[in-house]
């Protein structure tokens, strides 16, 4: 049994040191079109929260204006309430101040996904369609490689669509 359990662990390095290291290019792509499905889904969330925001100020710069006593309904949860503007006004202010906290931290983790999305990109040489046709392709997959020092080579060059 000790005999076999070795052999596999031998073979398991024979087949790393064997092949270079790395995932495939198809591998590449796709972790590639997730990042970018990721980020485009970050953009959308931080557009539409950003519209409810401007939602929340012209309703908050609406309300001000109003006789504090004044009737006032809400939607909660699904069920319209009858409240008062003076009830109301504050919680839409705290609304709108989380709405822009949750803005701002979304705009940096877009920020974060950018810089590895880059990243990516250099390292793996993915060339989206349409960019770099005047570059000579030898050229640039040979002179990314110069500065990584032995990175994997089954993705270089990955042209994504």
């Amino acid at each position: 049994m000790a005999a076999n359990s070795s052999s596999t662990g031998s073979k398991a390095s024979l087949t790393a040191s064997g092949k270079p290291s790395g995932p495939s290019a198809e591998q590449v792509v796709a972790t590639f079109q997730r990042m970018r499905q990721e980020q485009r889904g970050m953009a959308s969330k931080s557009a539409e929260l950003e519209m409810e925001m401007n939602e929340h100020g012209l309703v908050i710069d609406t309300l001000r204006e109003v006789d504090p006593s004044r009737k006032c309904f809400r939607l909660v949860g699904g069920v319209l309430v009858e409240r008062t503007v003076k009830e109301v006004l504050p919680a839409l202010e705290t609304n709108k101040e989380q709405i822009s906290k949750i803005i701002e931290t979304l705009n940096t983790q877009m920020q974060t996904k950018g810089c590895d999305l880059t990243e990516y990109r250099e390292r793996y040489n993915i060339r989206l369609m349409g960019e770099g046709e005047g570059e000579e392709k030898g050229q640039s997959a040979s002179s990314s490689r110069d500065g990584e020092g032995g990175g994997s080579k089954s993705g270089a060059g990955v042209l994504v669509s």
